[in-house]
């Protein structure tokens, strides 16, 4: 079974067999408004944990997405390309942005769980 996580930028991750799946919180898809355009990651494209990896247009602004954690890109959304507003309709579901590998598990340790995250955002 998958293990959510949650970063202070309000990123998820999904965690299952070193591999996470990375997206942008329902809370943080209501802040941005309804997305426009999801510029997507290189598949094989190395990340540090911090790194800007995927940007969000909406109707406001524009804002980066970070790697939650060291490793490699696996896997792209590409029905974002076609409808990013399925980022806005299922952030935590089939408007996932990402998957990586997680080459330092211990980097997990400092993010939060759903409980953590839902007192961060109050």
């Amino acid at each position: 079974m998958a293990t959510i996580y949650y970063t202070e930028d309000h990123e998820w991750l999904s965690v299952e067999g070193g591999v996470a799946t990375v997206g942008i919180t329902d809370y943080a898809q209501e802040q941005l408004g309804d997305l426009v355009f999801v510029e997507l990651p290189d598949t094989g494209r190395a990340l540090s944990k911090g790194d800007a990896t995927v940007v969000v247009e909406s109707v406001k602004a524009a804002s980066d997405v970070y790697a939650p954690a060291d490793g490699e890109v696996t896997e792209v959304n590409e029905a974002l390309t076609a409808d990013p507003a399925l980022v806005n309709s299922a952030p935590q579901g089939a408007g996932w942005l990402w998957k990586q590998t997680i080459a330092d598990e211990s980097q997990l340790a400092g993010l939060m769980d759903e409980a953590a995250y839902k007192a961060h955002i109050g």
